[in-house]
């Protein structure tokens, strides 16, 4: 990063700050309720005064946004220069790799950002800095979004330089052979704005559109992020075509369903649709009756087949832990219930879960004062299922603390290897993912100390330290009529509550 630029960044900015303050001065200060002697007309004048002050504010404070991304980018190319200059030069291609895997583990804990977005952070600002002149003289000068700038980046990543330099130039150079019409692209929504990059760079990219579709193809998947309330979202990255072809055929199906006796809408409906074909293609329901002639769920290939899913969509068997208080299995409380690598979850889908076979459903003992899970002592350095099942319900995830991992595969760990003396129990475990596995053993990054309930932090290179996650373990919620009586038991004989204990007389 050369410092002439950041200089300059932190000038613009410098020089928005007091234009901005003076705005909201005139924005929020009530001018239009100084003096309440003035006619009608004057008032409305001052109004009029002062709801542009605020817009104008609103624009300086976009502009300033703009400039603090640009701000952000050579800081963050220029922490990435700094540690590959003072990188050995005979280093090996492992270690460059593994030095990457710690710039980018730093800037995501400073920033508090996921190690994905610290990622695209980075590449974001080496490619700006380096190939993108253009963007990032019009990011500094508050004339685009980072939005914009992001949009840049992305649909120029797979173009040679020419082509991505023809690209910039189309919509940001106003000297360019064939310049863009319309309205600045820094004035355009940010969504519009990539429908008109992604049109000019379909038209003149290179490579044709079929050979980048056959490569793109191989990129296919499918998408799982949890959400709240129960709730999650899957997503899939599917070849335009199949995906239109899912689109229609789910809502032509969902609107047949529509009808006076249907209560569901259109997005609900269409979402039923897609879990009932998801969960039963290839499969045959199978109730079993029952001597009271209702019928009764059983599992087919994996699948539980009955009403108990939302809109009558089948549920899943768990094939991951599921830690149910027992008073809300029975359906006495209404606390939630943990499913690994989700959250929690609704007790009744965790009835649901269990009563249809779950069967990796453990019993988890949890402590009756504040809900944490007991733990299970060791002294060999094998580490047992047992154990490896309490890791996952004390840290959930990686430990890293830019990481959400939540993969089976993590790995137990010891955080004082068993060659130096490390115990091998709850207090001296984590469980870091491959990839974290690997920058512990190959970089600075060390693991803290751990306790019972308590997952390791981390120390990085730099000496910073990044605390763990505290879990928030809670004690259970007794039924009212159970707690009365414990409450009569805690109480002393002879005393009502709110009484304090008399010392026996002398």
């Amino acid at each position: 990063m050369e410092s002439s630029a950041a200089v300059e960044t932190m000038a613009a900015i410098d020089a928005s700050t007091p234009v901005l303050a003076a705005f909201v001065r005139r924005g929020t200060g009530g001018l239009a309720f100084q003096g309440s002697d003035s006619p009608a007309s004057d008032g409305g004048d001052l109004l009029r005064e002062q709801a542009d002050a605020c817009l104008d504010a609103l624009a300086e404070l976009a502009r300033m946004e703009a400039r603090m991304a640009a701000l952000k980018v050579q800081l963050v190319a220029g922490y990435a220069g700094a540690e590959e200059a003072m990188a050995s030069p005979a280093e090996s291609p492992q270690d460059r790799t593994v030095r990457g895997m710690a710039v980018t583990s730093e800037i995501a804990c400073v920033l508090t950002i996921s190690e994905r977005a610290a990622g695209a952070l980075l590449f974001d600002a080496l490619e700006l800095t380096s190939a993108r002149p253009l963007t990032l003289s019009a990011l500094q000068a508050g004339a685009m979004s980072w939005q914009h700038a992001r949009i840049m980046v992305d649909e120029s990543a797979n173009l040679d330089p020419a082509g991505a330099a023809a690209l910039e130039a189309h919509f940001l150079d106003p000297d360019a052979p064939d310049p863009a019409r319309g309205c600045p692209a820094g004035e355009l929504v940010p969504c519009r704005f990539r429908a008109k990059v992604r049109t000019w760079r379909e038209r003149h990219h290179p490579v044709g559109i079929e050979t980048r579709h056959a490569r793109s193809a191989a990129d296919r998947r499918v998408e799982y992020a949890p959400d709240r309330d129960g709730m999650a979202w899957l997503s899939a990255y599917l070849p335009a075509a199949q995906a239109a072809g899912i689109w229609e055929r789910t809502t032509a199906a969902a609107r047949a369903m529509q009808g006076p006796a249907e209560s569901r809408t259109l997005t609900q409906l269409r979402a039923d649709v897609a879990s009932t074909w998801l969960l039963t293609a290839g499969l045959e329901q199978s109730p079993a009756a029952t001597t009271d002639g209702t019928s009764q769920t059983e599992i087919t290939d994996g699948v539980a087949q009955g009403p108990e899913g939302a809109g009558g969509v089948p549920s899943p068997v768990a094939q991951v832990l599921v830690t149910v208080p027992a008073l809300s299995l029975l359906g006495l409380t209404e606390e939630p219930a943990m499913l690994d690598g989700y959250g929690p979850i609704p007790p009744s889908m965790a009835r649901a879960l269990v009563a249809d076979g779950a069967q990796s459903f453990r019993r988890v003992l949890i402590d009756p004062h504040d809900g944490a899970p007991l733990e299970i002592g060791r002294t060999s350095y094998r580490i047992p299922k047992p154990m490896r099942q309490w890791l996952r319900l004390r840290d959930a995830r990686c430990t890293f603390p830019a990481c959400n991992n939540h993969s089976l595969d993590n790995e137990a760990d010891h955080l004082l290897a068993w060659a130096r003396g490390g115990p091998t129990g709850i207090s001296n475990l984590g469980q870091p993912c491959p990839k974290h596995h690997r920058l512990k053993h190959n970089s600075a990054w060390t693991p803290t100390a751990a306790s019972a309930n308590d997952p390791p932090g981390w120390t990085s290179p730099a000496g910073r330290h990044y605390p763990s996650e505290q879990p928030a373990w809670e004690p259970p919620h007794w039924p009212p009529q159970i707690q009365a009586i414990l409450d009569d038991r805690t109480m002393p004989t002879g005393l009502d509550p709110g009484t304090p204990e008399q010392p026996e007389a002398a």
